[in-house]
């Protein structure tokens, strides 16, 4: 008799994956694939990621670590930890007003939720849910009217961050969403298969399918009140969007936010400083989750740079790819102020609602914790370059004995 092969009794969810894993199981396809997928080939999508799990971590020992603290300011907010959660559009459609419930979650646990201008949930449900006020993205949209109406909402509620996001003129090519038919004309027998996808999920049809009501953008209702699904939000964003943004446009921005305004989306150091320059408190070095245009650099290739060319002006902040607190201490150790954590929230809600989310949160700070006291660290402001491995290399082309030293994950040699 053959012998089973060894795993886990899967009691709990432990890591990010389990509550992919989770989710894969709980949503319909067509909803899966559309927080899980990326744009076109989803290379820059899994180089968010894998480019991260090569770094390595230099453990030090002897040192007296026994005082640890990763309590940080970032943009006049103090966090108990250097994470915060990043907008996810309609997360209102993964779990009951999930919005409002990884909010809580998050103000549980000492950090800010940053609501989308795409959320299920409105601004105000959000913050009538919680007594820390979310922070809140904005999409430029051709309506600059109702832009500033949304800006005036969210300062209404006391919002103390505008994330202005910056890297979506266009959407991107999404290919798991065109094999699921949520772009463009489909047959009647391809609207019959996803009602059966649908269908076939119970357990949300009825949480969030019925219980969940009501389904629309809370922040667009004026707009687009029969908004419901990723198929309306494609087709308004590819109307609506306005690409004729430019950086002269930050001035607009700063007439009608007073509070701090950071400006997510950013690559390049030659952007990064333009960014600056127009006076903005912060930059988000930040691919979209490779679900913009693929083939561009991981988030952490590109940090960096981007810390080289402004660190030393603004803060910087980072998301892409980041699933564990070990990824977030690479990130703090490259220049990054704090992290966003997106894709994972919106698994872990998914999977098990506030109750999720609380628990990767948990998961992510203990991370932290171990990583400080095994790099020898007693806060995450003493993290920097020094405390990732570094590989010496020895060019041997000219016969002479060369040694250089880079970051593994991010070194150009070969």
């Amino acid at each position: 008799m053959p012998l089973r092969k060894d795993r886990p009794l899967g009691l709990a969810p432990a890591t990010a994956q389990d509550y992919r894993e989770l989710a894969r199981r709980r949503l319909p396809r067509q909803l899966f694939d559309y927080i899980d997928g990326g744009a076109s080939d989803e290379a820059t999508m899994h180089a968010n990621v894998s480019d991260l799990s090569e770094i390595r971590l230099r453990q030090i020992v002897l040192r007296d670590v026994s005082k640890r603290d990763q309590t940080t300011h970032v943009l006049g907010q103090q966090l108990d930890f250097p994470v915060i959660l990043a907008p996810v559009g309609m997360a209102g459609i993964y779990h009951t007003r999930a919005e409002v419930q990884a909010a809580r979650a998050a103000e549980s646990m000492g950090i800010p939720f940053t609501e989308s201008t795409v959320s299920i949930c409105g601004i105000e449900e959000v913050a009538d849910a919680t007594t820390v006020a979310p922070w809140f993205q904005l999409y430029v949209i051709r309506d600059r009217g109702y832009a500033e109406n949304l800006m005036a909402r969210a300062h209404a509620v006391g919002s103390p961050v505008l994330m202005l996001t910056v890297d979506l003129p266009v959407p991107g090519a999404r290919h798991r969403d065109t094999r699921n038919g949520l772009t463009g004309e489909i047959s009647r027998l391809a609207a019959l298969r996803r009602g059966v996808d649908l269908a076939a999920h119970p357990r949300w049809a009825v949480s969030v399918g019925l219980r969940g009501k009501p389904h629309t953008f809370g922040n667009l209702e004026q707009v687009l009140p029969d908004g419901r699904n990723p198929v309306d939000f494609r087709t308004w964003v590819g109307s609506n969007f306005d690409p004729s943004v430019t950086w002269d446009d930050i001035a607009w921005v700063r007439d009608n936010w007073p509070g701090r305004l950071v400006v997510k989306g950013i690559l390049d150091p030659d952007d990064a400083r333009r960014a600056v320059d127009t006076g903005v408190d912060g930059v988000v070095v930040s691919n979209h989750g490779g679900r913009q245009l693929d083939s561009v650099p991981s988030s952490v290739r590109a940090l960096p740079d981007v810390v080289a060319a402004i660190g030393d002006r603004t803060e910087v902040l980072v998301d892409g790819g980041i699933r564990s607190g070990v990824d977030v201490v690479k990130m703090l150790a490259l220049g990054a102020k704090a992290v966003l954590v997106g894709r994972a929230w919106a698994w872990a809600v998914a999977a098990h609602g506030e109750h999720g989310v609380r628990n990767l949160l948990k998961t992510m700070r203990a991370d932290i914790d171990t990583a400080l006291a095994l790099t020898g660290h007693n806060t995450t402001a003493d993290l920097e370059p020094t405390a990732l491995y570094h590989q010496r290399r020895r060019a041997c082309a000219t016969g002479s004995a060369a040694e250089t030293s880079t970051p593994d994950a991010l070194s150009t040699q070969h």
